[in-house]
């Protein structure tokens, strides 16, 4: 006999004091307040001209941010605890013990380990939250709802900040570091990349809400979000909006297209970057694709990676331990390139090597591709709810292609990062659960299994 529980009552429905009202209103309000720490955060707007004169980092933490993560994380904690979706929540378990074991390991004996094994920690937590957070809608179109809450919330400040704020939402050519951004929209967040990406990740959201019946509501985020988008300069987002619609397409409707998309495809990015790094017969090629061979510079921090590598290949320089460190950016090299003062990698798969080694670079790919690929498979075979799981394959695909360029991967703050952590357990769940409700507005998932 198949246990069945619903989305609807994670708390003891027996119990006379239970307050199904409350528990409801309590779970949109952590809902949104996930959503808007991600895709708001706790400090928007930054005056970046500042930052840089101050020698400040653009994506430092903050005790506000700590607080809110802690507070956030301890919430949803105790949602879980009560959740009859529990033993769907943080899987697979075993496989992701191993990947943060090796990632503790390889923390604790790097040159900069207290704050390696910190990051590690949240990472942690970043990874259980995303887990936890499809747990608190209790429908498919509930869950449309509060994202469509959720993305107009986010649109009104990217857009109140462009009209009333310009000089903290457009990149400005006061800031020193790259005064080449200047007149380009990042709305609140640091960085026109990171706004480009959540525009597009929020297309992706727009199309599954108008899936769900509220249809001018996605058409009205997907306009304001592409047009949010093409101001942002984001070339590589905006190239992979439409490519990542085609290949989710294609991954849909053809199976046998689906290994070639997945690990073809990203094997040969990912083999062009490399060559692109190491040798003048891949620059020369790329350059008769009429592609840029440095790949907006990329390259040259590229290089450093790779050396970094070959120094360090099975333990790394510890989670995130590599980049922004008084020893890269004092090294010898310095003379040479301006790459030492990069944030990151510019390609989560470089990064993950460079700061984890091989055998973390393998439990992270064993957690990123193989898992949600076979998830993925079962979902579409299943035929539950197909636009709840296309949505987690657009997002999830994105990821890994956009990953080739951005070092998106355990990126504890990053919205494009939690997008693609919860479309990797939503994709799991899609795989093993099932919607017992043949209304979308009283739909519940409950696990497919004895």
């Amino acid at each position: 006999m198949s246990e069945r529980f619903a989305l609807q009552r994670p708390f003891n429905a027996d119990s006379p004091t239970d307050n199904p009202a409350g528990i409801d209103a309590f779970r949109d309000v952590l809902f949104l307040a996930v959503f808007l720490f991600f895709w708001v955060t706790t400090s928007p707007f930054v005056d970046l001209a500042a930052q840089e004169a101050a020698g400040i980092a653009p994506m430092s933490s903050n005790i506000i941010n700590q607080l809110a993560v802690l507070m956030l994380t301890g919430c949803l904690l105790v949602f879980a605890a009560h959740s009859p979706l529990k033993s769907m929540l943080f899987r697979p378990r075993v496989l992701l013990c191993a990947l943060f074991g090796w990632y503790f390991v390889a923390s604790a004996v790097a040159p900069h380990a207290d704050e390696a094994v910190k990051k590690t920690a949240l990472a942690v937590l970043t990874v259980a939250n995303a887990s936890i957070f499809l747990a608190l809608p209790n429908s498919d179109k509930h869950f449309a709802k509060l994202l469509l809450i959720g993305c107009a919330i986010m649109l009104a400040f990217g857009y109140f900040g462009v009209i009333f704020l310009p000089m903290r939402a457009i990149h400005q050519t006061a800031e020193i570091t790259e005064p080449m951004n200047a007149g380009m929209w990042r709305g609140q967040f640091t960085h026109k990349n990171v706004a480009s990406a959540v525009m597009l990740v929020a297309v992706i959201f727009a199309m599954f809400i108008y899936s769900a019946g509220y249809r001018k509501g996605g058409v009205a985020v997907a306009v304001l979000a592409i047009i949010f988008l093409l101001h942002t300069g984001g070339k590589s987002s905006t190239a992979m909006l439409p490519a990542t619609l085609v290949l989710a397409w294609m991954f849909e409707r053809w199976t046998w297209t689906r290994i070639p998309i997945v690990f073809v495809g990203l094997g040969a990015f990912n083999l062009v970057a490399l060559g692109a790094a190491t040798s003048d017969t891949f620059v020369n090629f790329i350059k008769a694709l009429g592609v840029d061979p440095t790949f907006t510079n990329r390259s040259d921090i590229w290089r450093i990676a790779f050396n970094a590598i070959a120094q360090s290949p099975i333990v790394g320089y510890g989670f995130q331990g590599f980049w922004q460190t008084t020893e890269l950016a004092n090294s010898p090299i310095h003379i040479e390139t301006w790459a030492v003062r990069a944030f990151n990698g510019h390609s989560a798969y470089i990064d993950t090597l460079v700061t984890t080694g091989f055998p973390g670079l393998i439990v992270t790919l064993a957690f990123m591709l193989f898992v949600p690929f076979r998830a993925v498979n079962a979902a579409f075979a299943a035929g539950n709810n197909p636009a709840l799981t296309r949505m987690f394959l657009r997002i999830w695909l994105y990821g890994l292609y956009g990953s080739c360029l951005e070092s998106n991967f355990f990126q504890s703050g990053s919205p494009v990062w939690f997008s693609l952590l919860f479309s990797i357990f939503g994709l799991q769940m899609q795989a093993s659960a099932e919607l017992i409700s043949a209304s979308p507005v009283n739909a519940r998932m409950v696990p497919n299994h004895a």
